[in-house]
């Protein structure tokens, strides 16, 4: 396994990270029949952690709470806490009713708290918003976030799909104020989808933010040839809304990584996620596992170098995207829109 630093912080984390939206139980929240339960997924933290991945991405809302659950007690079984870096999120309705979503400071510190009675856990090494507030004051947010790490129960904070000039703002509002900045944008970003190129991710190297990518492989659909559906692709209300169906650019940019999977005998999935490697602002893409060959693919895209020429014939067919992934909503979780890992 490789690590890297997080952004210009000291915490150190391999380059994959195993995300824990596949995990949870499926008679709660939206995510669909495909999810893991307890038993089905010990296996993967397994063979995670055995691989050298010592990071771990859930959130408060995927399946009603159960995912934390499930990675904080599967965690303590396999692991030293000291060794491993666990990050949630914030922001999503957990209960259609005031206060229990959004990013003021009442909702946040109840989000933390709860988030650590799930986990079983004193703090979490990365918390972070899920998505931008419009209705709480950034200011508001920054502070109660700073009181949260300085409380002890987030050791670093860290923001997830927004805009960049959102993101630009949040962190002058920390930085004018003396209070902890991110260290991290979590953001969806993959083959299909490189609006994040334009200018988030030229603010993050600026500011010295690692990447941590959601969607790495567009919720499977960079792991097999164009038109090839699985029981998640059929039922996962997200990825519809993200990627459609009869996109030809999308089909060009598959067939392309298929063409190069083929010629290299390497898997599709593996080149998928090679293709993160080459941008250096990306530090760990958050990978989902949910079937034997998942976490072997992730890891052998450390070891595969794309020429100039394999990165051009990969990139060339993209045409730009209406932006995505920045909405979550509010306040019922149960009505999806636009929304991501």
């Amino acid at each position: 396994m490789q690590f890297t630093r997080l952004g210009k912080s000291g915490l150190t984390v391999s380059r994959l990270c195993l995300g824990c939206m596949s995990y949870g139980d499926t008679s709660k929240g939206w995510h669909g029949d495909w999810l893991l339960g307890e038993d089905a997924a010990r296996p993967f933290f397994r063979e995670a952690l055995e691989a050298g991945i010592n990071f771990f991405d859930t959130a408060n809302i995927y399946s009603g709470g159960t995912s934390e659950e499930i990675t904080g007690k599967l965690l303590k079984e396999m692991a030293r806490r000291d060794e491993i870096v666990v990050a949630t999120k914030a922001f999503g309705v957990w209960r259609n009713a005031p206060n229990c979503g959004g990013l003021s400071r009442k909702a946040l510190f109840a989000a933390i708290d709860d988030s650590l009675t799930r986990l079983g856990m004193d703090y979490v090494d990365l918390f972070q918003i899920h998505r931008w507030d419009d209705v709480t004051p950034i200011a508001e947010t920054m502070e109660a976030l700073h009181d949260i790490v300085k409380a002890g129960k987030a050791r670093y904070i860290g923001a997830s799909s927004m805009y960049a000039w959102q993101f630009a703002k949040a962190q002058e509002v920390a930085r004018a104020n003396g209070w902890t900045r991110f260290i991290s944008m979590q953001n969806q970003l993959n083959l299909l989808y490189r609006e994040e190129e334009r200018e988030m991710l030229p603010l993050c190297a600026d500011q010295g933010v690692g990447v941590i990518p959601w969607s790495p492989l567009a919720r499977g659909r960079l792991t097999r040839p164009f038109g090839e559906t699985t029981v998640r692709s059929e039922t996962d209300v997200v990825g519809k809304a993200l990627y459609k169906a009869e996109d030809a650019a999308d089909r060009a940019v598959i067939d392309a990584l298929a063409d190069l999977a083929a010629r290299r005998g390497l898997p599709m999935a593996s080149l998928g996620l090679a293709w993160h490697f080459t941008k250096p602002q990306v530090a760990a893409p958050i990978i989902g596992a949910t079937k034997p060959q998942h976490i072997a693919d992730a890891v052998a895209a450390l070891d595969i170098v794309l020429s100039a020429e394999d990165i051009a014939a990969l990139e060339a067919p993209y045409r730009p995207k209406f932006p995505t992934g920045m909405g979550m909503p509010m306040p019922a979780m149960d009505k999806v829109s636009v929304l991501g890992g």
